[in-house]
């Protein structure tokens, strides 16, 4: 039993010697071995052996992209002004080796590049410029930490700019100016749509005015054409029936009284001097008609006799003729006097004639 304590204690040494010889790689790491001081090879991710007591672990490093973000730095911009700047960036280790020997802390290797990369670029941009050319910023920070940290291993892939902070007193007049250009842009296109406003409204009433004088021209030239049909169908319904100056005297005079009629009381009527000639015309007709037996039967008895004219009887058809010629120009007087008195009683606004007796 005392025997096997040793081989117990033999193999316990011999496994955990052998334990310590197995190094086992995660997926995306790196290990830098040293053997007595000295680096001798880097281990990849899965199984790996080492001698044990002679070979050692250095450092460890992570292949994946990481985030590294620095704290606000002041930078001095080209007229003379402190901003804040914050930066972010993501780097990536490439060679273990020379992320682990060409550089004690490359994370802080980084920042103080980072900072000084960019004093030197916001010192040649002012204000405004800053603040409009973050790309610009950006692709330069990135251009020189590319160049300075690829013989550390490291590779720069993205830089950003995450916050440009100006002093407060820069901020107050920045908002002033917004604020003055935002008011002057809303004057602007206020203006410019009142302009516009006034612009179509005067198109549109100009249309509207146009429409309306071509309607009303058509309308007087629809109602001119149909006056114009209406007379020529009257004149030639006149010329077609041969009226003699007897029908349109006697229709002349037949029309006189309805000119007093209406609802207007308080209309002027004048009667044409014509009225009197035409009253005359159809006097003389009758009374043409009437005398023109008399004087027929005279001449012929002065031509069958050969001798003076001999006074003989009154004709009863002459006087009959003489009377109806008498009566026809009484009653054309009469009309005539009666339709003088509508007209005046209608301009006097004595409201329309009652009918009188035999109208």
């Amino acid at each position: 039993m005392e025997s096997a304590i040793p081989l117990i204690i033999i193999a316990v040494i011999l496994v955990a010697a052998a334990l310590s010889a197995i190094r086992i790689v995660p997926q995306a790491r790196a290990y830098n071995i040293e053997r007595f001081g000295r680096y001798i090879r880097t281990l990849d991710p899965g199984l790996n052996f080492i001698i044990p007591g002679v070979d050692r672990v250095n450092t460890k490093f992570d292949l994946r992209e990481q985030v590294f973000s620095s704290r606000p730095q002041p930078v001095i911009t080209e007229d003379n002004l402190v901003v804040n700047i914050d930066t972010v960036l993501y780097y990536q280790v490439t060679q273990p080796k020379a992320a682990a020997y060409e550089v004690a802390n490359y994370i802080q290797a980084i920042d103080q590049l980072t900072v000084t990369t960019l004093r030197n670029v916001i010192g040649s941009m002012d204000l405004e410029r800053t603040l409009t050319s973050r790309e610009e910023i950006n692709t330069r920070l990135r251009g020189v930490l590319d160049e300075t940290t690829g013989k550390w291993g490291i590779r720069i892939n993205r830089v950003e700019i995450k916050a440009i902070d100006p002093p407060p007193t820069i901020k107050e007049a920045m908002e002033k100016q917004m604020r003055a250009d935002r008011d002057k842009r809303a004057a602007i296109l206020h203006a410019e749509g009142e302009r516009q406003s006034r612009i179509l409204k005067a198109e549109g009433a100009r249309q509207q005015a146009i429409l309306e004088a071509q309607g009303d021209q058509q309308a007087a030239i629809l109602r001119a054409d149909g006056e114009a049909q209406a007379i020529e169908r009257v004149f030639q319904a006149v010329h077609a029936n041969n009226a003699d100056s007897k029908l349109l005297a006697y229709k002349y005079l037949e029309t006189l009284p309805s000119l007093a009629e209406g609802e207007g009381n308080n209309t002027f009527w004048v009667i044409p001097g014509e009225l009197t000639e035409a009253v005359k015309n159809v006097s003389q007709a009758f009374a043409g008609e009437a005398a023109s037996t008399p004087s027929t039967e005279k001449a012929g008895d002065e031509e069958v006799g050969g001798g003076p004219a001999q006074i003989t009887g009154p004709d009863p058809a002459g006087s009959s003729s003489a009377r109806a010629a008498a009566q026809a120009a009484e009653a054309a007087e009469r009309a005539v006097a009666d339709a003088r008195d509508d007209v005046r009683r209608a301009g006097a606004g004595l409201g329309t004639p009652e009918p009188r007796d035999g109208e």
